[in-house]
């Protein structure tokens, strides 16, 4: 046999020494169906061979867990009364950056069919999106074809699509970013397992025929960078919500059925990972013929028909006997079907084509893909950042007032109304809580509990500092959750990197995953599901480094549940976590502030861990004693837009004002030359909460007690946001279209009011880069 080519193996993205590993292994050569199986098993998306090291880290152990973490589909978490919750969070990037809206809808039907093969019914999704220069017409199509592959796929099947954050900056130009998550409900304890139980158990494929769409879409998509994958449209799935939705209500019936044992996504690799991983989770061998698959185009090889990643498709295991109430369960539903092989006990993955033979390899060579390691040492970019002089930054021109209106029309602040509002969040009637709070909530019918949810992350501040940045990641998706008086109790991850060959992104990924393991630990959440997506580079460029923290929650009492928005004239704002509505200059580093206005990156980003899970027990143990009565965490913009967000949201103003506190004559007025980071910095584990006046001495006890730094900043009433102090003054009809107004037809930013980004700022800038080279 002739040596394999380079252009061969980049087809499959296998290196030459990966490849000479196979060979090793199998003591031959592999056969071109067995060379892609390896390609689409060993590749990222699959394989985590550059991470896997690393997963093992995280904190997986808790009580609840009902799975171990990494074994199936999905994380499943107890929560009583016979209910369980399975959830994870997956990317679709790479297919969203060649075709948006198709590459997004496959990524939720892909998420969703995760769930479900944990025998869960999907009652929520929620998404995490990055984008370029909102500017450019090249982030317009992104963000209009991914907003339109969401919510068309999600609004079709059913699924409420109930919360989510985006944010922009030039690295995600060429590469954006899309998660999403998926949360589910299993009743009665039946949680399914991506497993057969016994030899001469079934392999029934059921769902869409098998196409050509999405082959090398695993190897192919998730193992090369974005310019290596422009000619690649043919490996982006196409989706069918409907024929999803009709698959869903199937799979729920058939998983109640004695004769399955086991069920499994189709998506990445196709029936190629979904069958050979079922065959390694049951320590068994497999036999399929590829000729018993369904197929919806004519001549298809046995190669095209194992690496489609066609949509709408799963896999079961099924006892040999006793099965006619399944066939005739996916007949009544109007679904393709088919026996395509069977589990065996010879270890073997062999594939035939009728009586010709394409692949006879062992389970274990095809599922046990290399594993690198690295220690990579701290980039010097990162030093540079750390060194910067924010307090030797020249004052802004304008008003203080003028700031305030113009960052909260940074794209990264601003209200996406304008996206969500495309997304059906009502859906199956049992959403408390939807967009546009901290996190959102969905009752559980038949009990008073209820779930809490969110994703969240912040390129710029992991760009800046890795760990700290992805614990912070960690700590405001918990954070959000303890907002609404819910107590986290697991978490997923989506990691979102360049190339791990590149030392700087190896060193972005063990301490972004370091950083996540430890504020898991903090925060005593396990870590239950993931997804790793690397490669999001183009010519060489990475992205900024993003790690997604999706969070869950379980709320007790649904009637105790709050929200951000202020609610009564009177009620004192108090600030947990802070004893002053001022922010420090050390909330200065690499805040949407400092990029907006001077458009650099600087300073330390840090955080307390300790400090966070006490503030976030504290929020919830007021909540649950009814003290508060709305509650908000203080993030991007700071305290200062949050403080306007609830303003907006409960449509009423408020006073900052220092003069509120007992015994107090002085007044804490901004500092001429720090004014930008007290009133927008970022410092973390800083929670805004208001109370009724009466309830002060109740509530200083508890936060006394706890060890929290607490005081009260202001009081809710009037038509305004004001700064008593600083003669500050924002009417909320204002503030409102400064907020609600910056996106137009969820494309772009308007063009009246825009970012200052005039001469006088870049040459300020330059300055400042010059001097901090």
């Amino acid at each position: 046999m002739a040596p394999v080519s380079d252009d061969v193996l980049d087809e499959v993205a296998l290196t030459r020494a990966e490849y000479e590993a196979i060979v090793d292994r199998l003591g031959r050569e592999p056969g071109p169906l067995e060379l892609g199986m390896f390609g689409a098993l060993w590749s990222e998306h699959c394989g985590y061979k550059h991470t896997k090291r690393l997963l093992r880290t995280l904190p997986n152990e808790s009580p609840r867990l009902l799975v171990t973490p990494g074994t199936e589909n999905a994380g499943v978490v107890d929560i009583g009364d016979g209910l369980a919750v399975a959830f994870k969070i997956e990317s679709h990037n790479h297919p969203s950056a060649v075709e948006p809206v198709q590459g997004a809808a496959t990524g939720v039907g892909g998420i969703v069919r995760d769930i479900l093969a944990m025998g869960a019914r999907p009652i929520a999704l929620l998404n995490s999106l990055r984008f370029g220069d909102v500017q450019s017409e090249r982030t317009r199509h992104l963000v209009s074809g991914v907003v339109e592959g969401i919510s068309n796929y999600g609004n079709c099947i059913g699924v409420p699509n109930v919360g989510g954050e985006m944010e922009f900056n030039e690295s995600f130009n060429e590469n954006p970013l899309v998660n999403v998550m998926c949360v589910g409900i299993i009743e009665d304890g039946r949680v399914m397992s991506a497993r057969a139980e016994s030899r001469g158990d079934l392999l029934v494929i059921v769902g869409a025929k098998t196409g050509r769409d999405g082959i090398h879409g695993a190897s192919g998509l998730a193992s090369r960078t974005f310019a290596e994958q422009a000619e690649m449209r043919s490996a982006v799935q196409v989706g069918n919500p409907f024929l999803e939705k009709v698959l869903i209500e199937a799979c729920l019936e058939a998983a109640k059925l004695p004769c399955v044992v086991g069920m499994q996504d189709c998506g990445a690799a196709g029936i190629t990972s979904a069958a050979v991983e079922m065959a390694a989770r049951s320590d068994m061998g497999l036999a399929i013929d590829v000729t018993k698959v369904p197929q919806r185009e004519d001549g298809m090889n046995a190669y095209e028909i194992m690496l489609s990643e066609s949509q709408e498709r799963m896999l079961l295991a099924v006892k040999p006997d006793d099965n006619h109430d399944l066939f005739a369960l996916f007949e009544k539903w109007d679904l393709s079907s088919a026996v395509i092989g069977e589990f065996t006990d010879d270890a073997n993955v062999v594939i035939t084509d009728g009586g010709r033979l394409h692949c006879t390899t062992p389970v274990g060579i095809l599922t046990d893909a290399p594993e690198y390691t690295f220690e990579a040492t701290e980039p010097p970019y990162i030093g540079a950042i750390r060194r910067g002089d924010v307090a030797g930054l020249p004052a802004l021109p304008q008003s203080r007032e003028r700031a305030a209106l113009q960052i909260l029309r940074s794209p990264n602040i601003a209200s996406k109304r304008g996206i969500w509002r495309r997304y059906d969040h009502q859906v199956q009637n049992n959403t408390v809580a939807g967009p546009g709070g901290d996190a959102a909530v969905i009752r559980i019918k038949g009990t008073n509990k209820a779930l809490a949810m969110s994703v969240d992350g912040n390129s710029r501040l992991v760009m800046a500092d890795p760990y700290n940045g992805a614990a912070a990641a960690v700590a405001e998706a918990c954070r959000n959750i303890s907002c609404v008086g819910a107590t986290p109790i697991a978490i997923t991850d989506g990691l979102n990197f360049g190339s791990p060959e590149n030392p700087v992104i190896q060193y972005q990924l063990q301490e972004s995953i370091a950083g996540i393991r430890d504020a898991a630990i903090a925060l005593d959440v396990p870590v239950v599901s993931g997804n790793a997506s690397l490669y999001n580079e183009t010519d060489g460029t990475p992205i900024f480094p993003t790690p997604i923290v999706g969070a869950l929650g379980l709320i007790d009492d649904v009637s105790k549940v709050v929200g951000p928005a202020f609610r009564e004239e009177t009620d004192f704002i108090l600030l947990l976590g802070g004893d002053t509505a001022w922010d420090t200059i050390d909330g200065a580093g690499a805040s949407e502030a400092m990029h907006h206005f001077y458009g650099l990156t600087a300073g330390n980003v840090t955080i307390d861990l300790e400090l966070e899970a006490r503030v976030q027990a504290l929020c919830r143990e007021l909540i649950n004693d009814g003290l508060i009565k709305s509650a908000h965490d203080c993030s991007t913009g700071g305290f200062t837009v949050a403080l306007i967000e609830s303003c907006v949201l409960g449509d009423i103003g408020a006073i900052v004002d220092a003069r509120l506190k007992a015994n107090e004559e002085a007044q804490i007025s901004l500092d001429d030359n720090n004014w930008l980071w007290q009133m927008f910095g970022e410092s973390q584990s800083r929670i805004m909460v208001t109370i009724d006046k009466s309830d002060l001495e109740e509530v200083a006890t508890h936060a006394v007690v706890a060890g929290i730094p607490w005081g009260i900043v202001g009081m809710v009433g009037g038509p305004a946001v004001r700064f008593r102090a600083e003669d500050i003054r924002i009417p909320i009809h204002v503030a409102r279209v400064a907020l609600e107004s910056a996106f137009k037809d969820s494309l772009g930013v308007e063009a009246d009011l825009p970012p200052l980004k005039d001469e006088l700022q870049w040459h300020l800038s330059q300055q400042f880069m010059a001097r901090n080279r």
